[in-house]
């Protein structure tokens, strides 16, 4: 009992109308049961669906992991854990883009695809976080250099050569593509939201109406998790078809 309660005492405690505190708690809980879901079902589908399935369990289990940190970093520091966040995205966000090379391959897609599409969200990450972390009083000029390495990402896949690949697979994989496609154009816009709510400039008045971490967690849930149903469902329909 005295070993329950000293457990308990080492939780950090947490306003009630702590929504920061909040979007982290449920993001971390979110993303690890999404984690133990994708692993789960790796079994289920045939042999070449199962690296993109694990790929998804990976995405979301690194994240569930930070976001247990940054959990507790905000709540002992009221601080916004902008490292690990980005160490985070360091680790999620590349293989978010190899899951477009994954899906493709049926239809020839080749490594160099993959590594591009790596490189630019590496830059789009870092110029992202010299912008929010480092270099603040140049911060436009950062985040549109992280703009331009998203916008080429977005060029790659809706109607670059990843685009084309989609065309020739068709099917179940093109809709899938295009499903991967509107998360990118959609739902990473969040993150620019986010990037002008804690950074000085011309939008300055965004502090006082959006809180750049609730928008960060509610963007990586939605983009993680939806990522790896994505996948899920392509692996589902493609096992149905050969089953039939």
């Amino acid at each position: 009992m005295n070993t329950l309660f000293n457990a308990i005492s080492l939780v950090p405690k947490m306003a009630q109308d702590d929504y920061v505190g909040f979007t982290f708690f449920v993001g971390c809980m979110a993303m690890m049961a999404a984690s133990v879901f994708f692993f789960l079902s790796m079994n289920s589908f045939d042999r070449k669906w199962r690296t993109s399935i694990l790929v998804s369990g990976l995405i979301t289990f690194i994240a569930a992991v930070h976001y247990w940190y940054m959990r507790d970093y905000w709540a002992m520091n009221a601080e916004s854990p902008t490292f690990f966040r980005y160490v985070d995205w360091i680790l999620t966000v590349p293989l978010m883009c190899v899951e477009f090379y994954l899906i493709l391959k049926v239809a020839g897609a080749k490594k160099a695809l993959m590594w591009k599409m790596i490189l630019a969200s590496v830059i789009m990450l870092v110029t992202g976080y010299f912008g929010e972390s480092v270099y603040r009083d140049q911060a436009q000029i950062w985040g549109l250099l992280s703009g331009i390495a998203y916008f080429y990402i977005v060029y790659e896949i809706w109607l670059g050569s990843a685009k084309k690949l989609a065309m020739q697979a068709g099917g179940s994989v093109l809709k899938a593509h295009k499903t991967l496609c509107w998360f990118v154009l959609v739902g990473w816009s969040i993150y620019p939201l986010g990037y002008m709510a804690g950074t000085p400039g011309w939008y300055d008045g965004l502090n006082g109406v959006l809180s750049m971490d609730v928008i960060y967690n509610i963007g990586d849930a939605i983009n993680k998790i939806g990522f790896g149903l994505v996948i899920y469902s392509l692996a589902v329909q493609s096992t149905l078809k050969e089953a039939k």
